[in-house]
């Protein structure tokens, strides 16, 4: 399974700007790396979604792995649970940084995906998201940082977006100040 995202701003943005590759390793893992495909979305990076296993795929994991840079993308996101070795897999056929997102897959509800991830061995890393939907979240804004590096646009597009998110706990904190107020008086 492979689906390609983007947003109008994604199409007319330079050719030779880098992708993003989000992986999983289970179809049933898409509802939640869809939130790390929305983020990249919304600031208009490119990315392609695949299906592949540390373990059911191996070669085809190493191969994606291994032609992600060529094949123009800068980051690769994954999503795995259970034992989550995608993450470590991908990592170690690629010099791309690899953001990893534990999925609470089994019993033990990421928890098991989480250590997996984060005991990678030394010369190996793998930065480690938290688990589930806002590990998704996360691991789009962390990629947006990574590519924001080297493009100046991105990077005061991500700079509008904490602003903006500070914005509205500000006016949550006004509105909550206010109602106090009225209850007092």
């Amino acid at each position: 399974m492979a689906r390609r995202s983007g947003s109008k701003a994604t199409r007319s943005r330079d050719k030779r700007s880098l992708k993003v590759w989000v992986a999983m390793g289970s179809d049933s893992d898409l509802p939640i790396m869809e939130e790390a495909v929305k983020v990249l979305n919304e600031f208009g990076i490119p990315c392609e979604v695949d299906v592949t296993s540390a373990h059911r795929t191996p070669e085809a994991t190493a191969r994606y792995a291994r032609t992600a840079e060529e094949r123009g993308f800068g980051v690769i996101i994954v999503g795995a649970g259970h034992a989550a070795h995608l993450g470590g897999a991908v990592a170690a056929n690629t010099t791309l940084p690899v953001i990893a997102v534990p999925l609470p897959s089994s019993s033990l509800q990421g928890l098991d995906a989480l250590l997996s991830t984060v005991q990678m061995p030394g010369g190996v890393p793998v930065a480690c998201m938290a688990i589930g939907k806002s590990g998704a979240m996360n691991a789009g804004l962390f990629a947006a940082q990574i590519l924001a590096t080297r493009d100046p646009e991105l990077r005061r597009r991500l700079q509008r977006h904490k602003a903006s998110m500070a914005d509205k706990v500000l006016e949550k904190n006004r509105t909550l100040k206010n109602a106090a107020a009225e209850d007092r008086a």
